[in-house]
């Protein structure tokens, strides 16, 4: 019976995050949930594909990423992030009740044609 990789996994994970860290080649916390929030919107697209809920939600991660950038950046008022995300939602939400826009991803099964 093979052991799991979990554990050796994790080390080089916490060893590089602690090599990068120290070494001043990490970026600070707040560009790193930044680009974590967008990266997250794209994997979510390529992922699951185009469907009524990520419609909504991959350009929403999209839009947190780049508002806590400008934000931190001192690009953008707070008010301003929040009032242009509540925009975008609602535009978001209108076009996801398209009936062009599938409610869920069509799981092809081989085998099954």
């Amino acid at each position: 019976m093979k052991s799991s990789a979990f554990q050796p996994l994790i080390l080089i994970v916490l060893g590089l995050l602690w090599f990068l860290k120290s070494s001043a080649l990490l970026p600070d916390t707040t560009t790193l949930l930044a680009l974590l929030l967008a990266a997250s919107g794209v994997v979510l697209l390529v992922v699951d594909g185009l469907t009524k809920s990520t419609v909504v939600t991959a350009p929403m991660l999209m839009y947190a990423g780049v508002a806590v950038y400008l934000f931190d950046e001192d690009k953008l008022r707070l008010s301003h992030m929040l009032s242009l995300g509540m925009i975008l939602l609602g535009l978001l939400m209108l076009i996801a009740r398209s009936e062009r826009i599938p409610e869920r991803r069509q799981r092809h099964i081989a085998g099954n044609d």
